[in-house]
This record gives C-alpha cells, sequence and structure tokens, in this order.
C-alpha cells in the first residue's frame, strides 16, 4: 500500500461505511468493515511516517497553497490509529440487544461520521478546513446527542450545542481575520509568513479567538462547564467514544496551530496564559471528580483534569514536553475511552451506576473488574501502564525547563485521580455482592472489545521505549517543521 492509498482509505473508508449503514440489513458488518478498513489505513500511514517522514497528497493538480491538501505525519498517523481503535471497540459495544434502540434510530453511520470528522481534522493541512472537519464530527456529536432521552435531558443536551456553535463561531471569525492578513490558510504557507512578518495586532487577536474557540473544544477551564452537564448522559459506547475523541481534537488543534503554525523562537502567542489554564485545569477537574458519587460523573471531570496535563506540555513547549503531550494524548484517548466502556458494562450488569447502589463486583464479576481496574490504574499513573510513562515524561520535562509549580501540580493530581480511582472500586467492586442486586449478561462482545482496549493500554506501557520515539520525531516536526514544510510546498529555496 502507498502512502497517499493509505491516508485516502484512512479517511474515506468511514464514509463509505457510514453509507451502506443506512441500508436495513448488515449495519453492524458494514460499520466494522468501515472502521477496520480505516485502521487498517492509518495502521499504514503511522509505519511510513513513523521514522519522521511526512506525506502529503495534493487534491486534483491544485498544488498548495492553492488547493486543498491532506498532510500524514507522525502526530495525525499515532492519533489516527488510536482514535480509530476506540471507534471500533464502541460499536462491538453497541452490539449489545440494551443498546437496540440506538441502532434503529442511526447510531452506527453516526459513530462513522464523527470518526471521519475527527480522521479529517487530524489530516487536512489548513485551517479552513480544520473548521469544516471540526463541523463534520460536531454535527455528528449533535445528532449523537439527541438520541439521549430522558426526564431533564433536554437543557443539557442545548447546552452542549450552543456552547460548541460558540466555540464554531470564534472559529470562524478568527480564521478570516487571519485570512485577511496573510492571504492565506495554509498551515505551511502560514507558518512561512508568519516568519518572514511580525505579529501585529490583527494576528494576536485571531490567535486569541482560535485560543478561545480551541479552549472550548478541548475543556479545558473556565471554559469547560458545558462537559460535565453532558456526557454523563451519554450510553457507555456512545459516551467512550465523546469521551476519548472529541477533546483530543481540540487539543491536537491546539499542538497544530499553536505549536506549529503560530510558533516562533520557542513560543507562541498566549504561551503563559495556556500554562495557567492548564494547571488550574488539572486541579479543579481532579477536585470535581473527587467530590462525585456517581461512576461517569467522576470520569467525566477526570477528562477535564487529564486535558490539564496535555494543555501543560504544549505550554512547556520543550522538545521532551512535546513528546511527552503526544504520548499522553495516544494513551488518554484508549483509557479515558475505556472506563467510560467499563462504566457502561457496570449499568448493564447492575442497572445502575451510583456509587451508593452497587457493590461487589470482583466477586459477583470478576472479568469486569479487571476490565475496569487495567485503565483506572493507568489514568492514576502506576507503572508500568501507559500512564505511568506519560505522567513520568511530563514531570521529567516540567523540573527540567525549572516550572516546580506544574511538577508539583502533576504529582498532586496524579494522587488525587488514585484516590478517585479507589473511591470507585471500594464502593463499587469490593465488598461482598448484593444477593438481591440483578445480574444481566454483558454479552460477549463488549467485554471482548473493552479487554482489547486493556490489553493495548497495557502494551503501549511496556512498548513505551518505541512509541515514544514516534512521538519525539512527531514533537521534533512541529519544532524543526522542514519536513512538513518542503512535503507540503516542494523543496524550500534558501
Amino acid at each position: 500500500m502507498t502512502p497517499d492509498a493509505a491516508l485516502l482509505l484512512s479517511l474515506f473508508a468511514p464514509l463509505v461505511g457510514a453509507i451502506f449503514c443506512l441500508w436495513p440489513r448488515g449495519r453492524r458488518f458494514w460499520a466494522v468493515a468501515g472502521i477496520a478498513a480505516g485502521l487498517i489505513g492509518s495502521s499504514s500511514l503511522l509505519f511510513f511516517t513513523a521514522d519522521g517522514s511526512v506525506h502529503a497528497l495534493a487534491s486534483g493538480s491544485w498544488r498548495a497553497p492553492f488547493g486543498i491538501v491532506l498532510v500524514a505525519d507522525a502526530l495525525a498517523a499515532f492519533l489516527l490509529v488510536v482514535c480509530q481503535l476506540v471507534v471500533l471497540a464502541g460499536i462491538l459495544l453497541l452490539s449489545h440487544p440494551r443498546y437496540a434502540g440506538l441502532r434503529r434510530r442511526q447510531a452506527l453511520p453516526l459513530l462513522l461520521t464523527l470518526s471521519l470528522g475527527a480522521s479529517g481534522a487530524f489530516l487536512t493541512g489548513d485551517l479552513f478546513n480544520l473548521y469544516v472537519w471540526f463541523e463534520v464530527l460536531l454535527l455528528s456529536s449533535f445528532a449523537l446527542m439527541s438520541l439521549v432521552r430522558g426526564q431533564g435531558t433536554g437543557g443539557e443536551v442545548w447546552r452542549y450545542v450552543i456552547i460548541n456553535l460558540v466555540s464554531s463561531l470564534l472559529f470562524l471569525a478568527g480564521a478570516g481575520l487571519i485570512y485577511s492578513k496573510m492571504g492565506t490558510l495554509n498551515f505551511a504557507d502560514l507558518h512561512l509568513r508568519l516568519q518572514e512578518s511580525p505579529q501585529g495586532f490583527l494576528v494576536d487577536s485571531s490567535a486569541a479567538l482560535l485560543f478561545g474557540a480551541f479552549g472550548i473544544k478541548a475543556a479545558l477551564l473556565p471554559l469547560a462547564f458545558w462537559l460535565p452537564h453532558s456526557y454523563p448522559l451519554l450510553p457507555g459506547p456512545i459516551g467512550g467514544i465523546f469521551a476519548g475523541i472529541l477533546t483530543k481534537v481540540g487539543l491536537y488543534a491546539f499542538y497544530r496551530v499553536f505549536g506549529f503554525v503560530f510558533a516562533e523562537d520557542g513560543s507562541f502567542p498566549w504561551q503563559p496564559l495556556l500554562l495557567v489554564l492548564a494547571i488550574l485545569t488539572m486541579l479543579g477537574g481532579v477536585l470535581g471528580a473527587v467530590a462525585q458519587g456517581e461512576m461517569r460523573r467522576i470520569l467525566t471531570f477526570h477528562i477535564i483534569s487529564q486535558v490539564g496535563y496535555m494543555a501543560l506540555a504544549l505550554a512547556l513547549f520543550t522538545p521532551l514536553a512535546l513528546a511527552a503531550g503526544i504520548y499522553y494524548l495516544a494513551h488518554h484517548i484508549i483509557v479515558k475511552a475505556n472506563l467510560f466502556f467499563a462504566a457502561g458494562l457496570v449499568e448493564t450488569r447492575t442497572g445502575s451506576s451510583q456509587l451508593d447502589q452497587v457493590r461487589g463486583l470482583a466477586v459477583s464479576a470478576p472479568v469486569l473488574a479487571w476490565l475496569f481496574a487495567l485503565p483506572a490504574l493507568s489514568l492514576a499513573g502506576l507503572p508500568p501502564l501507559s500512564g505511568f510513562f506519560a505522567k513520568f515524561s511530563l514531570l521529567r520535562s516540567a523540573l527540567e525547563a525549572g516550572e516546580i509549580l506544574s511538577a508539583v501540580a502533576i504529582v498532586l493530581v496524579g494522587l488525587l485521580t488514585l484516590f478517585s480511582m479507589l473511591k470507585i472500586w471500594l464502593a463499587v467492586f469490593w465488598g461482598d455482592p448484593d444477593p438481591e442486586a440483578p445480574a444481566r449478561s454483558l454479552g460477549r462482545l463488549g467485554p471482548a472489545a473493552s479487554l482489547g482496549l486493556g490489553l493495548v493500554t497495557v502494551s503501549v506501557g511496556l512498548l513505551a521505549g518505541p512509541l515514544f520515539e514516534i512521538a519525539q520525531r512527531a514533537a521534533y516536526n512541529l519544532l524543526e517543521p522542514t519536513a512538513y514544510l518542503e512535503a507540503v510546498l516542494g523543496p524550500l529555496v534558501p
């Protein structure tokens, strides 16, 4: 398979699968086939880009910066693989009879178009098409949120929709101002033009608008108030995909736009503000998690807390910090999605995920206890799981940069994360099971998919060396983007 074929397969296979999913028969087959084909393409892309190579594909005969260009580098390919892996697991979890109503209401094609939007955001080479792919992602998420039914859920769904529409408006306004100033929105061309001309007020104000847009999408405090009210409403498989992917696409936009396009001489606009917000997000999210009494609400606040870690890596903006942040992104997509999947399996088994209504699952459902324990321990950062290496690398980068407050926050939030995971374990899994509690069947595909992600978590930890090398090459491409620029624009003339 050539790089161009792998790029197109990873992007458009989910779209083809979504189209065939509209047929009344064989929906699950086409959904699995579409996302599996995309996973094959993205895995091939990761193989082609793991050495630091960058591959660009221009649409038609219009070369960049005038035409639409798709660009695959190690950062995009790494995130593509883990995101499509999570969507595949979520689709398998939706096969349970409990979710038959969601399948009838077209949840499967919507999950595939959500994957399409995320894949397009990772692969696009210009700011306007990043906005377009964000909208594909958001429209799919809006439709999936509309499937949530229950008393009092309407207001929370509308809150989710309106806040994300505000972020899209900020995004579009920022992109328009940049185009009026620079005359281009191509990432590579913008980077070169910003290096040649001073960043005036118009560019700085555009960066502020984009900062606000990406901050909402990534759920940085104080812009994350929409997330704890919406994600806990979602069924386990859909909630896991949302938790794993949506905020990470916002973080990816931060890394690509601020870490590459706006970056100059080791800094970028609003970097000190990002550092402060990252620490506040880490602390605020984990304190909110400690105060909750329901599994999915605890896990939702941990999304916010962990976003702070990844934003902190970008704010430190050193080679080691960026590599740690990229590795953290891949680790967290898998772990956070799997925790939501485990919460969904608990609710399927017992009918509730309230901490005071479930107990003793380690005895009555030991497999389910392991499905929760693996990602929970990884989220807390215990070795040899992937979370330990992600947090250790970030801690080391903070100490090397002299950011003692950041280092203290990393350790403190890690301890509080472990505390909240133990809180879930002691309430839900420890103790004697209630003999009168329901014990519904989990099926086969759902636990198998969750176990598969758990094994991936272990593998990401055991293979931390080679995977961290890929993250380092991805970070190098951000800091020294010659390969990216030449792939998109052709050989650069000194």
